[in-house]
């Protein structure tokens, strides 16, 4: 014979169900409301967000979660980056020296994003420490990588990828930045 619970039981059982769904789907709204709240002071809000829920843990998000996920972000894109520039000096080296103007701009290129993966990286240490104090000085500094490899190809045409890269690298600088003022705006 099967027991079944008394209906007081299983009232409470079906109540501490609801409670619990209703407080995930409170944790929902808040991430939804502070990642509306950071992308709204970004200077691409679709970008923003799109960025950010790139990541499965964004809905749940506190602003800790956030931290690491803007940084994740940036460092994904920033490494990604420095692989193609890489790429693209090989390339230049197999194929001979006829293309130094190109190899020299990547090389600039490779420097800032060396000088980006870096300052991420130890972006990434700040936020383990749960200190903070430098996170926004070190997203300017990995988004001045991308920067001083836009300028290397002032007045010529740099590859789609890699402008997509700059400029993309730039925006979730810009995202880490806004992030990093809600650890020191109270």
């Amino acid at each position: 014979m099967v027991s079944r619970p008394s209906p007081p039981r299983l009232l409470h059982s079906i109540s501490l169900l609801l409670l619990l769904l209703l407080s995930i789907f409170h944790a929902s709204d808040a991430a939804t409301a502070l990642v509306d709240k950071v992308c709204k002071q970004t200077s691409s809000y679709p970008f923003c967000v799109r960025s950010l829920y790139s990541d499965s843990r964004t809905p749940e998000a506190d602003e800790y979660t956030l931290a690491y996920i803007s940084v994740g972000v940036a460092y994904n894109n920033a490494t990604s980056t420095q692989h193609y520039i890489s790429d693209q000096l090989r390339s230049i080296e197999v194929n001979g020296s006829s293309h130094h103007d190109q190899q020299q701009r990547l090389q600039m290129c490779s420097r800032g994003y060396q000088r980006a993966v870096s300052a991420l990286t130890m972006a990434h240490n700040d936020l383990d420490s749960e200190t903070f104090f430098e996170l926004a000085r070190l997203a300017a500094k990995a988004s001045s990588g991308a920067n001083d490899c836009k300028a290397a190809f002032k007045g010529v045409p740099s590859p789609t990828a890699l402008a997509k890269g700059n400029q993309d690298l730039v925006h979730l600088c810009e995202i880490c930045g806004v992030v990093a003022k809600l650890f020191t705006v109270m």
